[in-house]
């Protein structure tokens, strides 16, 4: 189906499961906040971008789209940006819940990657402009980015 699956001795993850299976058995540095309501902004961020922005610019989704594949995807990334980006204002201070980098940073980065590959003006969304620029001088999100990924089709490479 085409979909990221984290296997681990005897069991298949997939998606956000993934990394929330990685906080609940290595929860230091932990990737969602103590604080209830924290922790339900960085879930509900996440799951915009994991369910509702994402899934609809996969390779095998844009593969089935065909000639029309870049507007396709630019209408639902700007779709899902719009959406976005008014809840990251409310929410967000150095990264997208509070100054904590957190499970929705994780999702962030590799859509606004998707977003700048078909071409959407991100600069419609300085929410999350900033953020992204400020996760991009984290160490750990340079060696994470999408196109630093062995699978990475050349094309797409840095």
């Amino acid at each position: 189906m085409g979909v990221y699956v984290f296997t681990y001795t005897d069991i298949e993850i997939v998606t956000l499961a993934i990394i929330q299976y990685i906080e609940e058995t290595r929860p230091i540095p932990s990737l969602l906040p103590r604080d209830p309501k924290k922790r339900a902004q960085v879930r509900m961020i996440s799951d915009i971008i994991a369910s509702g922005i994402q899934p609809l610019q996969n390779l095998y989704v844009i593969k089935k789209i065909g000639t029309e594949k870049d507007v396709w995807a630019q209408h639902f990334i700007q779709r899902g940006f719009e959406a976005l980006e008014p809840i990251l204002k409310q929410t967000a201070g150095m990264y997208c819940v509070g100054d904590e980098i957190s499970m929705a940073d994780i999702c962030l980065v590799p859509q606004v990657y998707n977003a700048e590959r078909f071409k959407v003006d991100i600069c419609q969304f300085p929410t999350i402009q900033m953020l992204n620029q400020t996760l991009s001088k984290i160490e750990a999100f340079k060696a994470s980015h999408p196109s630093c990924q062995p699978d990475t089709p050349d094309a797409m490479g840095p």
